[in-house]
């Protein structure tokens, strides 16, 4: 049963046969009120097995023609419930006049359409509940993938706040900072304390289940970038290729971040001579293309991921953005040239609308 209820097919079916069943059974009660012979039962049985078949193809027709217009889609609806009631109307007709009367024949051919109307009423419900279940459904849908989204992106959250207050990483930066301050350079000491409260007061405020303008998502890594820089120095090296019309796209939250982490842990921390982190950003199309690449030693891929668990966090990270676009977006692990990983991202392009362009499309 709950394999039934979770499956949308079944639960057509049931929900079809439960309705139609419902129908003979009202039908069966209103006779009771009258003198019906018991031939009328299974003219009644026939009839609801008759409005049963007919109104399948109309699930598979409004399956089309849900994406049309409003006007054009309530005209497909009406149309199409006229002509299966007026099927239906000649089929109810010929059973009750051929069983019940006997044999009966009407001089008028259009006395086989004349409960149509009644009919027409009857399709008409039919096509409303279907199109209220279908939209409860997709309601149920969306919230379902609303909170997958939001439990990914609060663990994608406290997998990267693991990590900011890992003891390695704060000694490491207040250290640097207190070297700084030894040495005189108290500017220099300050500049990288601000940037280190920056960096943590965005991973901890920042709302991870929004969106945000992938400006803010380049400021977020460049802070981390720049802490990392003073454990490194001359041994990393950050390069961006931002586009400008890119840099107002709206990308989830704190994305970037175990991309860039995973550059450091496996590339420039691997290597004597340091080595390289790149960012880049392009509109293709209707879809934003995001690449974060490193010159490091690499590692085995297959189907876009690592060969093994090497703790890289992009398997969260390919849920997560599967859980906000469905099947719209890609995620994909590739060597980099001469050497090196490079991690691309492909998601829909989308850009915030202004209160202007809102309030256009509210009065639409």
């Amino acid at each position: 049963m709950l394999r039934i209820l979770e499956d949308r097919h079944r639960q057509f079916w049931l929900l079809h046969s439960l309705g139609w069943l419902g129908f003979a059974l009202v039908a069966f009660l209103g006779s009771l009120f009258q003198e019906m012979r018991d031939a009328y039962l299974l003219v009644v049985a026939l009839d609801a097995y008759a409005g049963w078949l007919l109104t399948i193809p109309l699930r598979y027709l409004y399956q089309r023609i849900r994406s049309f217009h409003p006007a054009a889609l309530i005209g497909s609806v009406l149309l199409a419930s006229l002509v299966t009631a007026a099927c239906w109307s000649v089929i109810k007709n010929f059973n009750y006049w051929e069983i019940y009367r006997h044999g009966f024949r009407p001089k008028d051919w259009l006395q086989y359409l004349e409960q149509t109307p009644v009919s027409f009423y009857v399709m008409l419900s039919w096509s409303g509940l279907y199109f209220g279940v279908r939209y409860y459904q997709s309601l149920q849908q969306e919230k379902q993938k609303l909170l997958t989204a939001s439990n990914k992106a609060h663990e994608a959250q406290l997998k990267m706040l693991r990590y900011q207050l890992n003891p390695h990483f704060l000694f490491n930066t207040l250290n640097a900072i207190s070297t700084l301050v030894m040495l005189g350079e108290a500017d220099t000491a300050n500049k990288m304390l601000s940037r280190l409260s920056d960096f943590l007061r965005y991973s901890l405020y920042k709302d991870p289940i929004k969106k945000v303008p992938l400006q803010q998502e380049l400021h977020a890594a460049s802070l981390y970038l720049e802490i990392e820089k003073v454990r490194f120095s001359e041994r990393l090296t950050i390069e961006y290729d931002i586009a400008d019309n890119t840099e107002q796209a709206l990308v989830p939250s704190l994305i970037l971040q175990p991309l860039v982490e995973n550059a450091i842990k496996y590339a420039v921390a691997r290597q004597a001579a340091g080595g390289l982190v790149a960012i880049k950003a392009r509109k293709f199309g209707h879809d934003l293309l995001i690449e974060v690449a490193d010159n490091g030693p690499g590692m085995p891929i297959d189907a876009g991921l690592p060969k093994e668990n090497s703790g890289l966090g992009l398997v969260n990270t390919r849920e997560r953005l599967a859980a906000l676009y469905d099947k719209n977006f890609s995620l994909v692990l590739t060597h980099n040239q001469p050497q090196g990983v490079k991690v691309n991202i492909r998601i829909p392009f989308e850009v915030e609308e202004t209160d202007e362009e809102h309030s256009e499309s509210h009065r639409r």
